[in-house]
């Protein structure tokens, strides 16, 4: 493949994977303080008209961002509701937010088809995206995306060396132990599930506001789903989730390419191929369950305390 063919695939992977990579920072939040959510593409849904209809209302795409996260963590806390107050099963309870989701953005959506609002558009760093190869590829994007490449340490840093996220895993791992500590795993599981919902619904803003800047139902298409599996795929880790999200977003840049150099292989199939790779993630992952580094607690409920 020449360079004239591959720096553009690889810039597009960064494009296309962005979203999908916010999405997978919120659902690795929440799954670290041990509440699993399967509603990820419901939230980015939200987060989605959101984003647009207040980027369209108001002309501020900045604003209409932090708006999508808003909106995307009062979604979750429908799951939050459910699952930390009466104790719902957070498997049944993830899937109904997502179709929740899903049909409050396309009743609320369907006006706004094909619709345009405002939004980010490319900002070349100076400098940088002259810089032979990589620049290109890294350095010649909107903002949000140069946003991304920060978030992966930032997690890091707070999951590792920071008390509240410490405090977070440990209820993720060990509810009991924590509450005995004196930790009120009850909150710590509340702000996993509200700043996990935060994220997923920046995931979904970027789509409408820098990936499209218009408006069509299902404007996630899946890849909230992918994010689910992505959070395994990256045994729990914002570094590997970096590599994963390009991953997935280049498979998804190049089945839009091969569709227009015009292949013989039907459309259908090409479409395929993002879904194709995330079940056979799920089955990788499967295989090596005991290294994955999920927490110990993800998915069990835990009594308020009085």
């Amino acid at each position: 493949m020449t360079p004239e063919v591959l720096i553009p695939l690889l810039a597009a992977a960064v494009i296309s994977g962005t979203p999908i990579l916010y999405a997978t920072l919120g659902a690795m939040f929440s799954e670290k303080s041990g509440v699993l959510n399967l509603g990820v593409e419901g939230v980015m849904l939200t987060g989605c008209l959101t984003g647009f209809l207040v980027a369209k209302a108001s002309g501020n795409p900045i604003l209409a961002f932090g708006a999508a996260g808003l909106a995307g963590a009062l979604t979750a806390s429908l799951h939050g509701l459910v699952c930390l107050v009466f104790q719902g099963n957070q498997v049944v309870s993830g899937l109904a937010l997502t179709l929740l989701g899903t049909g409050v953005a396309n009743y609320f959506g369907t006006a706004f088809v094909g619709q345009a609002a405002p939004g980010f558009a490319p900002f070349p760093i100076p400098w940088l995206a002259d810089i032979p190869g990589i620049g290109p590829v890294l350095f010649n994007h909107d903002p949000l995306v140069y946003l991304s490449y920060v978030l992966p340490p930032l997690f890091w840093l707070f999951f590792s060396h920071t008390r509240f996220g410490l405090n977070l895993r440990a209820t993720g791992e060990f509810p009991g132990a924590a509450a005995a500590a004196g930790i009120n795993a009850i909150a710590y599981r509340w702000a996993g599930v509200l700043v996990g919902g935060f994220f997923m619904g920046l995931g979904g803003a970027y789509l409408s506001l820098a990936y499209t800047h218009l408006w069509t139902n299902n404007l996630t298409a899946g890849r909230g789903w992918i994010a689910v599996a992505l959070v395994i795929f990256s045994f729990w880790r914002p570094g590997r989730a970096v590599f994963g999200a390009y991953l997935f977003g280049g498979i998804m840049a190049l089945q839009l390419r091969l569709q227009a150099f015009g292949t013989t292989l039907p459309s259908s199939l090409l479409l395929m191929l993002p879904y194709v790779l995330t079940v056979a993630v799920l089955v990788f992952s499967s295989l090596h369950n005991k290294k994955t580094g999920a927490p110990a607690a993800l998915g069990v409920n835990i009594e308020p305390r009085d």
